[in-house]
């Protein structure tokens, strides 16, 4: 097999043959992310933003109080007694206390960003009530700009982390199952170089990630009408170049593991601070500055930057070499020194 110029090709087609023979493999690659976005996707939908609450502490302004601020979009005004109104702001069912009087008083939590806004609400209501005459009259257009909604963000963001979980789990876990399973042993016979046996894996999951890339672009455009703004074939190579990426990685920290539960330590070792740290489900800016060198120099956030670059920005491949440059050194260190260390037995 060493001198065969089809090595390679053979090594390939037995893995995929390998993976459609486990059904599961299937729901884990396809169903399992489709149904992620599209549960999230559900949760955070299109929705008007929601009237900040105002209780309003009983008392004899109180009847004069409460049709104001109704009349005020995006508030909503609620009579009780203090009690009552500082534990709905205790509680979150409040964003503001009033206390009706010569001098209104206003309780916030300054921990609640609703908070703030619903001051500055209630005392430009309240000013208009006693007589205030606005000199400028200001005209709003409203506007949304695409790709402003989170399933926006999250549809790129979950697609690097199926990629990366995909290669991490599928190539890693595969090669484990054959060494424990003792089918290692029996290769290891064969004139069959290192590096082919691993970038058959490496390779034959970059099929999978083809299609699965296919899949997300459709089923984000189908279900949730998001529209990819750069180039389909720039978004594809990116996305392969992660999968690839993650591939290299995968096999290094499955080259010695002698069994399942090593290698599922590794594994979630690798990809769990990925997962909190690389911006899948929210902006990775929300960390410490000093964090930062440190997150964009993770493989899944240079992935998902990137995706989200072109998707929501329409960036060109070219201008993403950084994010390229990132995934090439995570990717070709750990696959070469996979090939050093790979243990068969």
């Amino acid at each position: 097999m060493k001198n065969s110029p089809h090595a390679l090709a053979q090594l390939l087609l037995f893995r995929m043959r390998g993976f459609l023979r486990e059904p599961a493999a299937l729901f884990w690659v396809f169903i399992f992310p489709m149904l992620t976005a599209l549960a999230l996707g559900l949760a955070f939908r299109d929705r008007p933003l929601p009237e900040l609450k105002v209780a309003v502490v009983d008392g004899p302004e109180a009847a004069r109080l409460v049709p104001a601020l109704e009349a005020v979009e995006g508030l909503s005004a609620t009579r009780m007694s203090e009690a009552e109104g500082r534990d709905a702001l205790r509680r979150g069912k409040a964003a503001l206390v009033l206390l009706p009087g010569p001098q209104p008083k206003l309780i916030v939590d300054p921990m609640q960003e609703e908070g703030r806004t619903a001051r500055l609400m209630v005392v430009d209501a309240l000013e208009r009530l006693e007589g205030r005459q606005d000199r400028l009259s200001v005209q709003t257009r409203k506007v949304t700009a695409p790709g402003s909604r989170y399933i926006d963000f999250l549809i790129p963001g979950l697609l690097g982390f199926g990629l990366m979980s995909s290669s991490l789990w599928g190539l890693g876990w595969a090669l484990v199952q054959m060494r424990t399973g003792k089918l290692l042993k029996r290769l290891v016979a064969t004139p069959m170089k290192r590096s082919q046996f691993l970038l058959s894996f490496m390779l034959g999951r970059s099929v999978l990630a083809l299609a699965e890339i296919l899949f997300f672009v459709v089923f984000a455009r189908l279900l949730f009408d998001v529209r990819l703004a750069g180039s389909l074939l720039s978004f594809v190579a990116l996305g392969l170049w992660g999968s690839l990426s993650f591939g290299g990685l995968a096999a290094f920290v499955t080259s010695r593991a002698a069994n399942s539960e090593t290698a599922s330590g590794l594994m979630n070792l690798v990809s769990m601070p990925m997962m909190v740290l690389s911006g899948v489900f929210f902006s990775a800016s929300n960390f410490p500055d000093w964090l930062q060198p440190f997150i964009k120099a993770l493989p899944l956030t240079a992935l998902n930057d990137g995706l989200r670059g072109i998707m929501l920005d329409g960036m060109p491949l070219l201008a993403l070499w950084p994010q390229g440059l990132i995934l090439g050194v995570w990717g070709l260190i750990p696959f070469l020194i996979a090939v050093r260390y790979f243990k068969w037995m």
